[in-house]
């Protein structure tokens, strides 16, 4: 498939985003979920921990849905059309962005496909291209659940894409203190006369589970079509080492990182790419002493492949 033209002009997405936002709340269609949080140490980690205080608005929705696909015998999906007022931008002739409904972290966007494609489906140079767009104009962490088994869950393909800091102090990113000691041993071409060091299966000693990481070109914000197709062969690449399977990815404009997964659930907590990022969410006080009890790093190698 050609490789999508760039629809977004640069300089303009945050911009867009904070008023899209303030539109979305006014009219109602945005439901942000309150949370209230607290770190959580473990393993050299401080987790950022969310407990959701509200879950009425997102059950409701949810129940409309299912009787709306029952009515309709068809799958609901809820960005095949997306609702008009939740519109961010336009960023390629394949991928708009929206906010995400029902969001727990302000400005969280979802980075969709035009056309219907499976969310368990793999990446594309068009997808890389719209996420290398929207972190040229705003540093931000953008990841993917590549199926239910990863935490997805809309089947339509979407990235999402959240602003740094993820939490109100400490590291950008709870994980990051851990990826310094990243082990590498192979290079592959970035474009141009470059290369980039990709780190081999657990590359990253003290994640317990089965993970890639490699380096990423902040300089491809410059380019962004360059960056994608540089971004996509260290994709393959990473996959490639560890295998097929239900899988997270995260990625920022410094590194990628990705984990399989085995399944979606520690008990009744559910976890997706942000846990790897070191920032979980919880339902209730009954979760939080379960995650406390257990130790988040546990969790996430419950729900991983070791």
């Amino acid at each position: 498939m050609a490789q999508g033209k760039i629809l977004l002009k640069p300089g303009t997405l945050w911009t867009s985003v904070k008023e899209r936002t303030e539109h979305a709340l006014q009219c109602g269609a945005l439901m942000s979920i309150p949370t209230e949080f607290e770190f959580v140490e473990h393993e050299g980690v401080r987790f950022l921990v969310r407990i959701l205080s509200n879950l009425n608005r997102k059950k409701a929705a949810k129940e409309k849905q299912k009787k709306q696909s029952a009515t309709s015998g068809q799958e609901f999906n809820p960005f095949l059309p997306y609702e008009e007022d939740l519109f961010v931008a336009d960023i390629s002739d394949t991928h708009v962005c929206i906010l995400n409904k029902f969001n727990v972290v302000d400005y969280h966007l979802l980075i969709i496909t035009r056309a219907f494609e499976e969310q368990e489906s793999l990446l594309t140079l068009e997808d890389f291209t719209a996420m290398w767009a929207c972190l040229a104009d705003f540093d931000g962490l953008a990841f993917y659940n590549s199926g239910k088994t990863a935490g997805a869950s809309q089947r339509h393909k979407h990235l999402q894409l959240v602003p740094l800091p993820l939490a109100p102090s400490g590291p950008q990113i709870p994980i990051e203190p851990l990826l310094t000691s990243a082990q590498f041993q192979e290079s592959i071409p970035s474009g141009a006369s470059a290369t980039l060091t990709v780190g081999f299966t657990n590359a990253i000693p003290k994640l317990p589970f089965i993970h890639v990481f490699a380096p990423l070109n902040p300089d491809w914000v410059r380019s962004p079509l360059a960056g994608a197709q540089a971004t996509l062969e260290v994709y393959h690449t990473l996959l490639h080492s560890v295998g097929s399977g239900a899988y997270n990815l995260l990625a920022t404009r410094e590194w990628m990182l990705i984990v399989l997964r085995s399944q979606e659930h520690f008990q009744s907590i559910s976890v997706n790419s942000l846990g790897f990022a070191g920032a979980l969410l919880v339902k209730n006080a009954t979760e939080m002493e379960v995650l406390k009890a257990q130790g988040p790093m546990n969790i996430l190698k419950s729900v991983a492949v070791c």
